[in-house]
């Protein structure tokens, strides 16, 4: 085990994260505007795109980690049976689903039944269905978008750990995204039901969402479900659903059935609207 390993088990996550959560909303300028001008000089930040594009003119971290974009600077892929990214970053795994079993890295795996909380009934479409792993970096935008055109059922909150989900601890520690803090959001969709999970990590585990606004934090004691059956929330493909307040990972599962993937090769770079798959009934 490395020392970047073992301090993933060592460190007290959620108190650092509590720690983050507050200072990356403190409006003292000397101190966001180092924040900011950090980021965006070591993770080489294109502010170009970004609606409002003078980094220290947010009014604090937070604000611009989690900026919107000019109108166009995303495109849904024009084939409306086309499944979409929800986010930017780097593929970490995607394909298929086998016998319920998810691919973490390097010989990890994890089941779709943990990941979705222990619910063997939720998770049984998805036994040899497809899925798609995103990883958000410090330089992504970190609004979080439909990948298809769906209905909103349930969202359960898991509690967890709050490990990094850099590669480095994805290849190294066991059923990392079934372990961390998430949020499983089910949706019907006009083909199957489908789940977007929003997986928190390490100093960024921070979930927004655009029906209940701000979920974690609080961090759950215990599995939370909240139902939205009768509330007719419906989210058009490619609409925001969420945001990441700091980055993180965002998980598609898809029953067996509905869609194929396109060739999707790890740390392959991705963009919001950018074709995942296609749908294999359209």
């Amino acid at each position: 085990m490395t020392f970047k390993v073992f301090l993933q088990y060592a460190l007290p996550h959620r108190f650092l994260s509590r720690l983050v959560y507050w200072g990356t909303r403190w409006t003292f300028a000397p101190w966001k505007n180092w924040l900011i001008g950090a980021i965006v000089r070591n993770y080489d930040v294109d502010m170009r795109q970004a609606a409002q594009p003078d980094p220290l003119a947010y009014q604090h971290f937070n604000a611009f980690f989690t900026r919107k974009l000019k109108p166009g600077a995303r495109q849904a892929d024009a084939d409306p049976a086309a499944v979409l990214s929800p986010a930017d970053g780097r593929i970490s795994q995607a394909g298929p689903i086998v016998d319920g079993r998810i691919f973490q890295a390097k010989g990890q795996d994890y089941s779709a039944t943990e990941l979705l909380g222990g619910d063997e009934a939720a998770a049984a479409p998805y036994r040899n269905g497809r899925f798609a792993t995103v990883y958000l970096s410090p330089r992504d935008y970190h609004r979080v978008h439909m990948p298809l055109k769906g209905t909103l059922k349930e969202t359960v909150h898991v509690p967890g750990r709050i490990f990094s989900v850099a590669p480095f601890a994805v290849e190294a520690i066991p059923r990392l995204f079934a372990r961390n803090e998430r949020l499983v959001c089910h949706f019907e969709g006009e083909h199957g039901p489908f789940v977007v999970v929003m997986v928190g990590a390490i100093l960024v585990s921070s979930v927004a969402t655009v029906w209940d606004g701000l979920v974690i934090p609080p961090y759950a004691p215990s599995i939370r479900r909240k139902s939205f059956a009768g509330q007719d929330i419906t989210l058009d493909r490619f609409a925001e659903m969420a945001r990441f307040n700091m980055g993180s990972t965002v998980i598609v599962l898809l029953p067996d059935g509905m869609a194929e993937l396109d060739l999707l090769e790890p740390q392959q770079t991705v963009l919001v609207g950018q074709r995942l798959g296609r749908l294999a009934s359209a």
